[in-house]
């Protein structure tokens, strides 16, 4: 995905970066990138009315995650983080992220997570309720 330009991704997110997010080499660490994956997903359900996380019987657990490194990010940068569904099964989806350091054509990093829908109190997976796969469906490609 080195060579993914922003124009891929449905959904689009700006997230700044803070102070904190730096490590000791004054780039951001590898883990907040994970942060930002989470961060728009989760975002995007939220503001769509189809995740409430002190609520909701049925919730997505990541079950899968991977980043691959093309460039460094550091405070004080705008990360634009795009956002996809490349699988949407039963009770799973594959989510593929990017994100781009300020006004940069190419991702500065990208990677995937997968949720698998549960039943919050027995922890088995579920299929993913309509309303949210409704929403997924509008990342997904044509």
């Amino acid at each position: 995905m080195r060579d993914t330009p922003r124009s891929a991704f449905p959904h689009m997110v700006a997230l700044p970066t803070r102070w904190m997010d730096n490590d000791s080499y004054g780039h951001v660490n590898n883990v907040n990138y994970y942060s930002f994956f989470d961060t728009a997903v989760n975002r995007y359900l939220v503001d769509r009315g189809v995740l409430d996380i002190h609520k909701d019987d049925i919730v997505g657990f990541v079950v899968e995650t991977g980043c691959s490194y093309f460039s460094s990010i550091s405070f004080p940068d705008l990360i634009h983080v795009g956002v996809r569904v490349a699988k949407l099964g039963n009770s799973s989806v594959r989510y593929e992220i990017a994100l781009y350091r300020n006004d940069d054509g190419l991702p500065a990093a990208a990677g995937h997570f997968v949720h698998v829908y549960v039943d919050r109190r027995s922890n088995k997976s579920v299929p993913i309720p309509d309303a949210v796969r409704a929403i997924l469906q509008t990342l997904a490609p044509a």
